[in-house]
């Protein structure tokens, strides 16, 4: 099975052009200012959504024990935050349609 090739920045900004009726270079702005804004509210609030995309999500997790997969010696893993983005049930529903019962 031949793996399918991911979209490029170039093609998404032409295609959001070709959309929106715009010029590429508006389109990439477009874009790097959602994402500058996702970034900026994420930090601030803790959560940004996409409407009908999903949400970016700030997680804190907990310390918690580990172990060395080369020796197999415990080790402590700190407490940090990481960044989710948790697809829409619309979007993950297109994409994966549910089983039928």
């Amino acid at each position: 099975m031949a793996e399918a090739k991911r979209m490029t920045q170039t093609q998404l900004v032409r295609e959001l052009a070709a959309a929106c009726g715009v010029n590429n270079k508006l389109a990439k702005q477009c874009i790097e200012t959602l994402a500058a804004i996702a970034v900026k509210e994420t930090k601030k609030t803790g959560m940004f959504v996409i409407p009908g995309v999903g949400r970016l999500v700030r997680v804190e997790r907990k310390a918690r024990m580990g172990r060395n997969p080369a020796t197999g010696a415990p080790i402590k893993i700190p407490a940090k935050k990481v960044v989710k983005f948790r697809v829409a049930k619309v979007v993950k529903d297109a994409i994966v349609p549910p089983k039928k019962k």
